[in-house]
């Protein structure tokens, strides 16, 4: 059923209204985006969100959490018309640094771009448009959380461009792959791939990776993407290995988890109604082996799902479009997703229904100015195990220059 609801919501999205295709342009633009189609030589930008999240009971008192979520740098470089450097550098809750992207680019035609370096997945929406001005709600979809893991981010190269007479926009990478094992396990039932991201910071490789993405922006504020990734988690048992030693090979093989994963999204914005929809489905296989590899000292076996998934649909509309003297916009939202990191289980693992999880969010975006908003809404969050939503009111601001 909730398989149906979502491909349905997202053929709306498709056929909604009609629209002319004449000088269209690819209509969703990221931070790093902007900066390549900058013709100055040096580029600043930025982006960064200040969150307020607070857990709401009738049977108990809660404290709140105050926070920078994050502020960061971004700097692109024009070498000459052909070769730029872009670079993103965020600060994470005051205290943590990290390189979010790090790449060189350069146009070989005006269909076909060259990239290497610290490179974001292309899978979904999120993990490419993840500045607080580019979606609804104070905090990220947890689909793109747990599913998708953001911001994900690896170290390759590949190609990029737009396809014009066809308004496709791809993107083929080559890449570092999860982290499942460095001498401990990296995933698990609850957390899926998150903690196996290796964002670069001296990552190590065993296998590539590949990722690619299909954008269609034929019809006007219309984009619709398709995006893959496929291979093998990384392991350190690989290391100085003999090509004939066969029990130290099987060992090592038993550490790695074989990743594919698919993903649909739809984004349609028309007359003041966005809608927006994302599928998320990943297949593990050898999660039989891995689990009983990193089994606990007592002998338990680890608990990563073999296959997970989940989804969202949201629709919002600006109130303030039929007022034409108002430039700003006031877009109330909802937005239901679904996601379970133990979709299936290998025999011999119990599922966790704990892991599967339903949250909906409703509130408000008010877009004051260009690159500044203020947001405010109510979670509700509930696994199968339990009996009632958990809620959690939110709210802050974000940028984006």
């Amino acid at each position: 059923m909730r398989k149906t609801l979502l491909i349905s919501g997202l053929l709306l999205l498709a056929i909604i209204l009609k629209a002319q295709t004449d000088s269209l342009q690819y209509s969703f633009q990221n931070s790093a985006d902007r900066m390549i189609t900058n013709d100055r030589r040096l580029t600043l930008g930025g982006y960064g969100e200040v969150h307020y999240n607070q857990p709401l009971s009738s049977d108990t008192k809660n404290i709140g959490n105050l926070d920078v979520h994050r502020v960061v740098l971004l700097v692109g470089y024009k070498f000459n018309d052909r070769t730029q450097f872009i670079t993103e550098i965020e600060f994470e809750h005051v205290k943590e640094v990290y390189v979010e992207q790090a790449f060189i680019q350069y146009k070989i035609n005006k269909s076909i771009n060259f990239r290497a370096g610290l490179l974001l997945i292309p899978m979904g929406v999120i993990n490419e448009y993840h500045e607080p001005t580019t979606f609804n709600g104070v905090e990220r979809p947890l689909v793109d959380k747990y599913i998708s893991p953001t911001t994900w981010r690896e170290i390759g190269f590949g190609l990029s461009g737009n396809i014009f007479p066809a308004y496709l926009k791809y993107q083929v990478y080559l890449v570092n792959g999860f982290n499942g094992y460095d001498g401990s396990a990296k995933l698990d039932g609850k957390n899926g791939l998150r903690k196996g991201r290796q964002k670069g910071a001296e990552s190590f490789i065993s296998a590539p990776n590949f990722s690619g993405k299909l954008e269609f922006y034929g019809v006007r504020g219309l984009n619709i993407g398709l995006s893959g990734y496929y291979g093998n988690t990384q392991t350190t048992l690989y290391q100085g290995i003999g090509k004939n030693e066969n029990e130290s090979i099987t060992k090592a093989d038993s550490s790695v988890v074989g990743v594919s994963m698919v993903g649909l999204d739809a984004r349609h914005s028309i007359k003041g109604l966005e809608l927006r929809g994302q599928y998320y489905y990943t297949n593990l296989s050898n999660t039989g082996q891995y689990n009983m590899f990193t089994a606990n000292e007592e002998g338990q076996p680890n608990n990563l799902g073999s296959s997970m998934l989940g989804y969202y649909v949201e629709v919002g509309y600006n109130v303030f479009r039929p007022f034409d003297k108002i430039k700003t916009a006031l877009i109330p939202f909802v937005r239901y997703e679904s996601y379970n990191t133990q979709n299936s289980v290998e025999e011999g693992i119990t599922i966790n229904k704990a892991y599967n999880n339903t949250l909906i969010t409703t509130g408000l975006t008010w877009r004051m100015a260009k690159g500044a908003v203020l947001k405010a809404d109510m979670q509700f969050l509930k696994s199968e195990t339990d009996s009632k939503y958990a809620t959690i009111f939110n709210a802050g601001f974000g940028v984006m220059f």
